[in-house]
């Protein structure tokens, strides 16, 4: 039996700073929030917040440690209106990607964690 993931937690340089851009962009994707630093998605999944250590490394591409976390989109027009309303929200967003058939977006926080919202088409899958 493999073990669900039931949660991530990501340090961020300023709580100040970082939460508005994560709380507009789970919001976007049906998280709801718990508490302060805390969302769900209401089937047991968790993501949490924390300040990061003063002093520690940035974030670097390639790093050991997290690359990104992935989220399924239900519709390719569903990554195109994650896009619309974090750019309308004032945060960089970059354009979307075409893997196959797939649809991606690959945004990154204020730190420069990666988050991928990525719609798959019947048949396409998630790791290739």
């Amino acid at each position: 039996m493999a073990l669900k993931v039931d949660h991530v937690t990501i340090l961020v340089k300023s709580l100040e700073h970082s939460m508005p851009y994560y709380t507009k962009l789970l919001d976007l994707i049906g998280f709801s929030k718990l508490r302060d630093y805390v969302w769900s998605d209401g089937e047991g999944f968790f993501l949490q917040f924390n300040q990061a250590k003063e002093d520690t490394k940035d974030y670097e591409r390639y790093a050991s440690g997290m690359n990104h976390i992935g989220f399924s989109a239900p519709t390719a027009e569903f990554v195109v209106e994650v896009k619309t309303q974090m750019k309308n929200a004032g945060f960089d967003v970059p354009e979307i990607q075409s893997f196959d058939q797939a649809r991606a977006l690959f945004m990154k926080d204020p730190d420069g964690i990666r988050f991928e919202i990525t719609y798959y088409p019947p048949g396409v899958s998630v790791v290739d």
